[in-house]
């Protein structure tokens, strides 16, 4: 069995297949585009089961009345075996209420495809290139970083389930002025290990104490040879093996995360091969880039301003409020330029590219898109690119803000609150809010045992599950599906519940949303806690009902279902699904 065989999909088809008769029978124009057509839950569960707005968004360039076509539809939907009932809302909207035998049939589905469960090709094997931390090889991982961390690798993993091929990728910035800091900075813990007394590490340097064992390596194997040199001998080399350490460094801390990457990419290296040049050539062959002079800065005075002739790229004409410089007046690559010749690098080994980045990073996301856009424009075919924009995260403990890390100097590394609070509580925690909105991480909230902590709320549900086969096994019971015709309207509607799950991984890996994943589950475990504490006062309702083994039975298979699901959606949110707490 396979994920076209589940409900979701098997309906998308049914409802293709009664759009298809319509053609045939001429009621609809043939070859009238269906990407709007949505089959989805109604909003109102009263309504039915599933719902299609497919008469609505094709009656307009059908030339057709909305209900009259929604009529027709609905004449094609009714024949199918699993549908009890078809009717039309509104101007145009279809509801259909399925039979009890389409929720039993998804529930053996669940069982039959396990951890493929939600799996979809609806990627058609595409590559998806998915840039994320990119954080500036200066020192370890801080908190800062963490929360794109974790939204770009759940999205790879997300894109990975729904058919994509993925390239997860880290942009090593080791071409600008922050190295030239990190290699001098190392230089005084270097002379400081050779026994120099340094004193407190100036102002605009990197004071954390984790560059120590970086000047300590450097002493050990050059012994004072670059201690009182000119900077223009050491600053290259010390640059070369800082960047490395940190690299090396910045690796464990994603480890600690259980984040991987497959392409490190240094910007230095593409400088050096010329990339740059070469994006500079396909837009000055499409008249996208040309030399002129920026407009002076509001409110400068005339003699404040002096106008240089720079290479500027035509970002006007993609809607950016003014035109660009690829390169400073010193003629090195403006910031914006390097960045352009790298997503021109990056579309030339992937059909999408999606970027992880920073609130802080908001005002260059227009002029990018356009850059993107116009170099993979100009080679024949316009790459599809995306920036994520992801807000920061304020560390608190019981409402309180919490002190920076003398390791860092300046701020809370990932690595302490990591072996702190754990993996999975620090990634479950960064997808509970959309990544655009603020979040608060409070040290206390995070691992606090109860319903209002939706990383303990959804693993509780998973460890509740185990439990409870543990318990059933030991008084004899096993899961079954010999009784699924017991189950009542309150195990159905978990069913109903937890059927979702493949449409939702389809809808979150198009929107790129991964915290979609983790909100449903904080969802399903509030639906299958309340039903299991409705057993609390009503012993009938318990899954374990020792007079009755065929319930048992059916009620055990219901819970392995929806534990299946749990495990599935927690693991694309890099997440373990415990057996028990």
């Amino acid at each position: 069995m396979s994920y076209d065989q589940t409900l979701h999909a098997a309906f998308v088809g049914h409802i293709n297949a009664a759009l298809d008769a319509l053609e045939t029978a001429g009621t609809l124009p043939a070859g009238l585009s269906r990407s709007a057509v949505a089959v989805e839950p109604p909003r109102d569960p009263s309504h039915g089961d599933l719902a299609t707005n497919a008469a609505m968004v094709l009656a307009k360039p059908a030339g057709s009345n909305p209900r009259a076509l929604a009529e027709a539809l609905v004449a094609e939907l009714a024949k199918l075996p699993l549908v009890e009932k078809a009717s039309i809302a509104g101007p145009g909207f279809i509801n259909l209420s399925l039979s009890r035998a389409a929720w039993l049939a998804e529930l053996a589905a669940i069982a039959t495809l396990g951890d493929d469960y939600g799996r979809s090709a609806l990627g058609g094997g595409t590559t998806v290139n998915v840039e994320y931390v990119s954080a500036n090889p200066t020192g370890p991982m801080h908190m800062g970083h963490c929360r794109g961390a974790v939204v770009g690798d759940a999205l790879a993993t997300l894109l990975e389930y729904a058919g994509h091929k993925v390239i997860r990728e880290y942009y090593v910035n080791d071409a600008g002025a922050q190295v030239q800091v990190l290699a001098r900075s190392v230089h005084i813990r270097y002379r400081e290990a050779l026994g120099e007394t340094v004193g407190e590490i100036p102002e605009g340097l990197y004071p954390g104490d984790y560059l120590v064992p970086v000047g300590q390596a450097l002493a050990g194997e050059f012994g004072d040879k670059y201690a009182a040199a000119p900077e223009s001998e050491w600053l290259t080399l010390f640059r070369t093996r800082a960047v490395a350490a940190m690299m090396v460094m910045i690796r464990e801390d994603l480890a600690l995360l259980g984040i991987r990457h497959d392409v490190f990419s240094s910007e230095a290296e593409l400088q050096a091969s010329g990339k740059p040049d070469e994006a500079e050539g396909w837009l000055r062959a499409h008249d996208l880039v040309y030399d002129g002079e920026l407009e002076a800065p509001k409110g400068k005075l005339l003699d404040d301003w002096e106008p240089v002739e720079l290479p500027l790229f035509r970002s006007t004409k993609f809607g950016d409020d003014q035109d660009r410089p690829i390169k400073k007046s010193d003629g090195s690559w403006t910031y914006f330029g390097a960045d352009l010749a790298y997503h021109f690098q990056k579309a030339q080994n992937a059909d999408a590219l999606v970027d992880i980045w920073g609130a802080d990073h908001a005002g260059t996301v227009k002029r990018i898109k356009a850059a993107v856009a116009a170099l993979t424009g100009a080679k024949g075919k316009e790459t599809p690119f995306e920036v994520k924009l992801v807000q920061m995260v304020a560390l608190l403990r019981n409402g309180e803000p919490v002190k920076m890390s003398k390791r860092s100097g300046s701020f809370v590394t990932l690595a302490d609150v990591v072996q702190e609070v754990g993996k999975d509580v620090v990634r479950f925690t960064m997808l509970t809010r959309k990544p655009e909105a603020q979040m608060d991480f409070d040290f206390a909230k995070v691992v606090e045992a109860s319903k209002d902590n939706p990383v303990f709320y959804v693993q509780y549900a998973h460890a509740r599950i185990r439990s409870t086969l543990r318990k059933g096994a030991a008084e004899g019971f096993a899961p079954s599906e010999a009784g699924l015709d017991l189950l009542g309207e309150e195990e159905l509607a978990l069913v109903r519940h937890a059927a979702q799950f493949p449409r939702l991984v389809e809808a979150a890996a198009v929107a790129r949303e991964p915290h979609r994943i983790a909100f449903f589950l904080g969802e399903l475990a509030g639906a299958f806690h309340a039903y299991w504490n409705v057993g609390n006062d009503r012993p009938d309702k318990r899954f374990i009902v020792a007079q009755d083994a065929r319930l048992t039975g059916a009620r055990l298979f219901l819970a392995l279902q929806i534990g299946q699901i749990v495990k599935n959606g927690l693991a694309l949110l890099g997440v373990e699904a415990v057996e028990e707490m």
